[in-house]
C-alpha cells in the first residue's frame, strides 16, 4: 500500500483543527496527519497534537512558506493537502487518493461545490473565476477551480515542485507547474461548506487577490516570455506607428519633417519594440531549456517510493 501523508497548514485554527485531524485520520486510517503551525497565537498546536497529528512549525509567515516546508520535510507516496479551517469534506479524500494511486495522476484538484450560500464570499467567487479563466487561457487547459486548497499529489510532483510563492498564491503556482510540465491532472467535485463559528478567513479579498493576479503575470513572464514580451513589443510598435505615420506622410508630400520630436519618439518606441521582441525570443529559448531540465528531473523520480 502507498504511504499517505495528510498535510494541514494551520494559523489560528484552534476552533477547527482538532476536527480536521480526526476526520481525515478516520477516513484515511493508514495515513499520517501532519499539522504545520504558522505562528498561531492560540491553542492550535495543542489541539492538533491532542487529536493525533504530528505537529511542526514554520516561522516564515504565509501559506506558501508552509507548503514549501511541508514538501521539503515529508517523504510519502501520496500527499493530501487540505486547509485547517474545516471547510473541506474529508469524505472526498479517498477519491483524491485513489485517483493518484490508480489513475495514475500527479495532481488531483478538488473542485469546490458550495454547500450553503455563505460558503464563498462574493469577492472570492468573482476572483476565483477570473484567475481560473486567465490560467486556462494562458496555459492551454482550463481547470474548474484553480484556487482550491484541497488537492492530492504524487511524490514525483511534490519533489519536482519549486514552491516559490509566499502566500495564498501557492495554489496558482501548483496549477501552473502541472500545466507547464503537461502532467496528468484530474478533478474531483467535493462539498465546500461555510466556516464553523469561531473560525475566520485569513484571505483578504483585495490584497491577496492582487497578489494572485501579480503571480499569474509573473508566471506568464517566466513561463511564456515570448507571448509576454511580444505583447509589449506589439503595443510599442502600435504607438510608434500612430505617431510616425503622419510624419512620414507629410515628409512624402512636402519633403519636410516639421514635427521632429514626434519622429524621434516614434523611432525610439519602434526600437524598444524590436528590443522587447528580441528579448522575448531569447528568454523563450532559455525557458524551453529550463522546462526540459524540470521535466527530466520529474522523470527521474519514481511514481511510488520503494519501501
Amino acid at each position: 500500500m502507498p504511504e499517505i501523508a495528510v498535510l494541514v497548514p494551520c494559523y489560528n485554527e484552534e476552533a477547527t483543527i482538532a476536527r480536521v485531524v480526526r476526520d481525515f485520520g478516520n477516513i484515511l486510517p493508514g495515513a499520517q496527519v501532519y499539522v504545520y503551525d504558522n505562528n498561531s497565537g492560540d491553542g492550535s498546536r495543542a489541539a492538533a497534537r491532542a487529536a493525533g497529528a504530528v505537529v511542526r512549525g514554520e516561522s516564515q509567515q504565509g501559506k506558501g512558506h508552509v507548503v514549501r516546508r511541508m514538501f521539503a520535510d515529508i517523504e510519502a507516496d501520496i500527499y493530501l493537502l487540505v486547509d485547517g479551517d474545516d471547510t473541506y469534506n474529508a469524505a472526498s479524500a479517498p477519491k483524491l487518493v485513489r485517483a493518484i494511486h490508480e489513475g495514475p495522476c500527479d495532481m488531483v484538484n478538488a473542485v469546490r461545490v458550495e454547500d450553503g450560500a455563505s460558503a464563498y464570499r462574493r469577492g472570492h467567487r468573482f476572483g476565483n473565476r477570473v484567475v481560473t479563466g486567465a490560467v486556462g487561457f494562458l496555459f492551454g487547459r482550463k481547470l474548474r477551480d484553480v484556487l482550491s486548497g484541497y488537492r492530492a499529489f504524487s511524490n514525483r510532483f511534490v519533489k519536482s515542485f519549486p514552491a516559490l510563492a509566499r502566500g495564498f498564491e501557492i495554489e496558482t503556482e501548483l496549477t501552473v507547474h502541472a500545466l507547464q510540465l503537461r502532467l496528468p491532472v484530474h478533478e474531483v467535485e467535493t462539498p465546500y461548506r461555510s466556516r464553523p463559528p469561531g473560525s475566520f478567513s485569513k484571505l483578504n479579498t483585495v490584497r491577496d487577490g492582487l497578489r494572485i493576479v501579480l503571480t499569474v503575470l509573473y508566471l506568464v513572464k517566466e513561463e511564456k516570455p515570448l507571448a509576454f514580451f511580444g505583447l509589449i513589443a506589439a503595443a510599442l510598435a502600435g504607438v510608434a506607428l500612430a505617431l510616425g505615420l503622419p510624419v512620414v506622410d507629410e515628409f512624402m508630400r512636402t519633403g519636410l519633417v516639421p514635427r521632429l520630436p514626434s519622429a524621434v519618439l516614434a523611432t525610439g518606441l519602434m526600437i524598444l519594440g524590436f528590443l522587447a521582441l528580441a528579448l522575448g525570443l531569447i528568454l523563450d529559448s532559455l525557458t524551453r531549456a529550463r522546462l526540459e531540465i524540470k521535466r527530466l528531473h520529474y522523470l527521474r523520480l519514481p511514481a511510488f517510493r520503494k519501501t
